[in-house]
């Protein structure tokens, strides 16, 4: 009764908490802003002159989540699809393919003989390839495979075909977005063998204006979103409820002390992973992105969340028959939900193209989180070892009949 009227007693703080910590993620809206033309727009809208491909069903992340792309027709039946933010410029190139290979390189005067280019083909193997290429003089020696001044970030570069298209997806971080850049677009008909290209059958250089799909204030805020989804993620999933577990599994000799703890940290967790949830709905409201895994995934962990809340207060008494088992489905949905969380990161991580700055950062946390609970669990067993090693605390003799001296007899006298 005494716990019960602590918990009746600090229940209303932690509404209070989860009132406020609903209203503010809800305020967090993605505003929307007006180009030099007046109309508002997140990202820029599609140009209706290309074909409506769905390229995300075969791209992988993170180009296959990069919705609204502007789309131009470039060369013949070439599209070049784009979109640039004051970090990252997105660039998938969609051309005609049978056999042979596709490249697009960025010249600085307009010519072929150094500039940079990002070649993609289909070997005899059917295996994708694509690499890029630093075009140093008009020689097929003189082509460099995996050399040039594309400035790519640490996201691969990816090449699929569709139908009777090629797709090559690549993504670079410029110091200044790209405005009015020349750039050539090649296509061959041999296969490349030992990474070297035969000589092209047709090209041709344009300049090509990429200034309208810059979208600098309006992409920031949705990136900033995007940020702010994976830090509180990674706060609650990855570090507040597994350390709430970890005080349950390894600090029971401290009762109640214990009970507290885990009871309070895994219901601020539990308001993380609220936040977290509702910044990703947020998130593909905007953005519609095609992530099934990773949403899929989420849903189902903050669905095992909601089952914890609702198992702490449906718990049994320490009585009642039901205790063990629930001890038990409370443990174990608690590490399935931790262990699902930690994938679904990384899947997060990887769908939005955060870099290898994200991934180093979560597997240092992971690594601290894994290396505790190892020491925890060594140290535990030491203490059931010794503790089974021990002798009884109350040692007892056991019960003999009395014994008389021998020159006495029962019942005898002095």
């Amino acid at each position: 009764m005494a716990n019960l009227r602590s918990w009746i007693q600090i229940w209303p703080s932690f509404g209070r908490f989860f009132g406020i910590l609903s209203l503010l993620v809800l305020d967090f809206k993605i505003t929307a802003f007006a180009d030099d033309k007046g109309r508002s727009s997140g990202f820029a809208a599609s140009e209706s002159t290309c074909k409506n491909t769905n390229y995300q069903s075969f791209l992988p992340p993170p180009y296959q989540n990069i919705s609204n792309m502007i789309c131009k027709p470039v060369w013949h039946t070439y599209e070049l699809r784009y979109i640039q933010n004051d970090h990252t410029t997105t660039i998938i190139l969609s051309a005609p393919y049978t056999i042979g290979w596709v490249g697009i390189g960025f010249s600085r005067d307009n010519m072929m003989v150094g500039s940079s280019a990002m070649v993609g083909w289909i070997n005899k193997h059917g295996h994708a390839k694509i690499k890029q290429f630093y075009l140093q003089g008009k020689k097929a020696s003189e082509v460099i495979a995996d050399k040039g001044e594309i400035p790519l970030n640490n996201m691969p570069a990816a090449v699929a075909t569709s139908g009777a298209e090629i797709y090559l997806a690549f993504q670079m971080q410029p110091r200044t977005p790209f405005g009015k850049q020349p750039i050539l677009l090649a296509y061959g008909n041999k296969t490349p063998k030992n990474h070297h290209l035969s000589k092209h059958v047709d090209k041709t250089a344009i300049i090509f204006d990429f200034s309208s799909g810059y979208k600098g204030s309006g992409s920031n805020e949705l990136i900033q979103m995007r940020k702010s989804h994976g830090i509180v993620g990674i706060m609650g999933w990855g570090l507040i409820l597994p350390v709430g577990a970890i005080i349950a599994r390894y600090f029971r000799h401290k009762d109640p002390l214990w009970f507290y703890l885990h009871s309070v940290i895994q219901f601020v967790g539990f308001g993380f992973g609220l936040a977290t949830f509702l910044l990703g709905l947020q998130l593909y409201n905007k953005m519609q992105a095609h992530v099934p895994a990773h949403r899929g995934i989420g849903i189902f962990v903050f669905t095992l969340s909601i089952l914890q809340v609702l198992a702490f207060f449906l718990r049994p008494n320490k009585d009642s028959k039901m205790r063990k088992l629930w001890n038990l489905y409370h443990s174990w949905v608690g590490r399935l939900a931790l262990f699902f969380a930690s994938v679904n990161i990384v899947l997060g991580i990887q769908a939005a193209g955060a870099g290898s700055d994200w991934g180093i950062g979560y597997g240092f946390l992971v690594s601290i989180v894994i290396v505790a609970t190892i020491i925890l669990e060594v140290l535990a067993y030491l203490k059931r070892s010794e503790m089974r090693a021990l002798p009884p605390s109350f040692p007892m003799d056991p019960v003999h009949e009395a014994t008389f001296p021998s020159h006495l007899t029962k019942g005898g006298m002095l």
